[in-house]
């Protein structure tokens, strides 16, 4: 084999590698000759078809099989014979035989690795928010837990703001009903703000089995087009009431929280620290941003293109998984790569620095880091010892832990080298933003 290497960028290269078509033809010959002693073909005993009728037949295949393991084989031997480090896959070029009849030659033409520069991070500004979990925090915690199990009762009363109604109504735009302005069996929440105000306030005070009438004028900037802006009349129907009936904060309660003994203390403990969890796991979250766009920030690179088309392909597969999954399929095939663009190349940017910055600082997992993760995670769980055990079981499982204890120990290693500054943060502002 012979290999020359051209440069033809700061990191896209040209590799030409010839092989003397001897060794080709040698190992055709050998794969051949192979096949002969198990093929079958009608008229001949296994293992008895002639040398000339096995390469007739299977000759070409044979042929683009050893090409094929060729490239492969040579390509890896000459990048590591020229301490190349590829990013993503090589574009291969066969050279025609008219011009190579004693050797094989074929040019790969690939991307490498780009040298990385990490920039000084002692000037970098990182504020880290800090979160009391109070007894208001777990008291508001609660009402939102009792309020997801709420049921609604049947009541024999006008209906009022709070209660769920069902209605029919059919709705006219100069005397002729329009599209989607019909339904019947609709339930609606009076004053959660879901239909238009004009015609939830007319839904207080109605009755059982009375019928309204009523007209509203659409807004100009309405979603649907057809009617912005138009006047339109309304019959409804009142078909049902039910008033909300909130769980009593008592013992049943609890059990149903996964207290098994009803102790209202334990079940405020158990939500205070899921609070505390969450509430820690958002602050990692929102300082790792910082980290990881302040090494974006000061770091110097160039990115491969192959690695940010091969990340577009991820972004894109993913994303058209969960359109399928949500029933939008048809749409999956309508996303343009430019739309992915900055996404993928963000992402690169970060596994090429935080991969620089591991090798050189030698960042890594220690197994206690590692298993008071999966212990962490476990914590939500019912059975967190079965948790921990279902992770220890794949090596797999146990990898992703280890590179996300990875980067947070990068997060910190960034950390004692800026300028963090700890702001007192409303729960508020912090549990709603992810």
């Amino acid at each position: 084999m012979q290999a020359s290497l051209e440069t033809l960028s700061s990191l896209e290269r040209r590799l030409k590698v010839a092989v003397p078509m001897d060794q080709i033809n040698t190992e055709i010959d050998n794969r051949l000759k192979r096949l002969q002693r198990t093929v079958k073909l009608h008229g001949f005993r296994p293992g008895k078809v002639p040398f000339k009728v096995v390469a007739q037949q299977y000759g070409p295949q044979v042929r683009q099989e050893v090409l094929g393991d060729t490239v492969e084989r040579t390509f890896g031997d000459a990048v590591r014979e020229k301490n190349l480090r590829v990013a993503g896959y090589p574009r291969i070029e066969t050279a025609p035989r008219a011009e190579a009849e004693n050797e094989f030659e074929f040019t790969a033409t690939f991307e490498v690795f780009p040298e990385i520069t990490l920039g000084d991070l002692s000037a970098v500004a990182i504020d880290r928010p800090v979160v009391v979990v109070g007894d208001a925090e777990v008291d508001k915690t609660v009402e939102v837990l009792r309020k997801q199990r709420t049921q609604y009762v049947p009541v024999d009363r006008p209906a009022a703001s709070g209660d769920v109604v069902v209605i029919d109504y059919i709705g006219k735009i100069d005397g002729v009903a329009f599209e989607g302005g019909s339904a019947n069996g609709q339930a609606v929440s009076i004053g959660e703000g879901r239909l238009l105000p004009d015609f939830e306030a007319n839904l207080p005070g109605m009755s059982v089995g009375e019928t309204r009438t009523f007209e509203l004028t659409f807004p100009a900037d309405y979603h649907g087009a057809e009617v912005a802006g138009k006047n339109a009349s309304f019959d409804v129907t009142l078909q049902l009431v039910q008033e909300q009936n909130l769980p009593a904060l008592d013992a049943e309660f609890a059990k149903g929280l996964g207290i098994p003994d009803g102790d209202l203390d334990k079940m405020r403990a158990d939500v205070r620290a899921n609070l505390e969890r969450e509430v820690k796991r958002r602050v990692q979250a929102r300082v790792k941003d910082q980290v990881l766009k302040a090494l974006i920030d000061t770091s110097t690179l160039e990115v491969p293109k192959a690695l940010i088309e091969m990340e577009i392909d991820r972004l894109m597969e993913g994303t058209a998984e969960s359109l399928k999954a949500r029933g939008m399929g048809d749409q999956a095939g309508t996303m343009p790569r430019d739309v992915f663009e900055q996404e993928a190349r963000r992402r690169v940017t970060i596994g090429l620095v935080l991969a620089e910055l591991v090798k050189r600082e030698g960042v890594k997992a220690e197994p206690e880091q590692v298993r008071a993760m999966v212990q962490d995670y476990a914590q939500s769980y019912e059975h967190p010892d079965e948790v921990v055990r279902w992770y220890y079981q794949s090596p797999d499982r146990v990898r992703e832990v280890e590179s996300v204890v990875v980067e947070n120990n990068v997060v910190d290693w960034v950390l004692a080298k800026a300028k963090v500054t700890e702001t007192p943060t409303p729960f508020d502002d912090l549990m709603g933003k992810a």
